[in-house]
């Protein structure tokens, strides 16, 4: 690949992401967002974190198959991150803990 075949690739990869932020901001600027999808909404990030991470901690993702209870360093730092992110409410915080103790609880569980 040459460097403009590069920069098409980071261009076009910056418009797919673009798209679907900007037509939900530009459909409903103009219009009222009802009350019941405001507290759906509440629960996207959640539901999405949960599921990245579930498949990071109870996954092989080489062979895709299921390895239980074998990640303990992993399965210890979520926990830390549920009580980190259940006390504060702030998902900044609870990644830079999970980070710390994912980083931390490998070297022991190694």
């Amino acid at each position: 690949m040459t460097n403009m075949d590069h920069f098409i690739l980071v261009i076009l990869s910056m418009v797919v992401a673009f798209i679907p932020r900007f037509i939900p901001l530009r459909i409903f600027s103009t219009r009222e967002i009802p009350q019941w999808f405001n507290e759906w909404m509440k629960y996207v990030p959640v539901s999405l974190f949960t599921a990245l991470v579930v498949k990071d901690i109870f996954m092989d993702t080489q062979h895709y198959v299921f390895v239980g209870f074998h990640n303990v360093a992993k399965i210890i730092a979520s926990l830390i991150v549920i009580a980190v992110a259940y006390r504060s409410r702030s998902m900044g915080l609870s990644v830079v803990f999970g980070l710390a103790a994912v980083t931390l609880l490998a070297m022991v569980f190694v």
